[in-house]
């Protein structure tokens, strides 16, 4: 079972001036399309193959010998929510109630929720993710980050929602500037209807 690009859910233009069509053309077409190719060579003949990407990059994660692998999985894992987790017209306060009020009990608030996710991805030394996340052990919300391409499932907790703060992901558009790419990320991008679909199906409990 060979892993596919998926195309883009809008217009390579729909999230301008937050995100340029040229920094989707890169990341999409370039970025996401080689850790699928190279992930698709890379799972030949392991006995992952025909595993959902989500168990094959757990199992990738746990075999040292297989972290070349996981690099290519868990990014195309990432990726695959990351084009979801953006809309035109998007970000702000415009979340389900119902996850509303989760960030209000377990993170202290919206304002709160903005400060520590922007927080979180700027300071993440090098290249990664930020993250909001589910721990699978007490349902809590939490803000975490992750190097490279790790996300939070591979350490037991579901991620909702998650920024690339790679420098292919913004320096097309911000250069160095990451505080400003991830302020724009979360008051003007997040598509709140898709992560409030991952909150609502619960915890993602993955046995590899």
């Amino acid at each position: 079972m060979a892993f596919t690009l998926p195309e883009l859910p809008y217009a390579y233009d729909a999230l301008q001036p937050f995100m340029s069509k040229e920094t989707l053309e890169y990341h999409h077409d370039k970025h996401h399309k080689a850790y699928v190719d190279k992930g698709n060579e890379l799972i030949a003949g392991t006995g992952l193959e025909n595993m959902p990407l989500e168990e094959a990059m757990i199992s990738a994660f746990k075999d040292k010998a297989k972290a070349g692998l996981f690099n290519q999985l868990g990014q195309h894992y990432n990726h695959i929510h990351f084009w979801n987790w953006m809309k035109a017209n998007g970000g702000g306060k415009k979340m389900p109630g119902s996850l509303e009020k989760k960030m209000t009990a377990d993170l202290g608030g919206y304002d709160a929720f903005r400060s520590g996710f922007v927080q979180a991805g700027l300071t993440q030394f090098g290249s990664g993710w930020c993250w909001l996340a589910v721990d699978n052990a007490n349902g809590k919300l939490e803000i975490t980050k992750t190097a490279n391409g790790e996300n939070p499932l591979v350490y037991g907790k579901t991620p909702i929602l998650g920024c690339d703060v790679w420098e292919h992901s913004y320096y097309i558009d911000y250069r160095n500037a990451r505080q400003k790419y991830l302020e724009a990320f979360v008051d003007s991008l997040i598509n709140w209807d898709h992560v409030g679909q991952l909150f609502e199906k619960g915890p993602l409990k993955i046995a590899a």
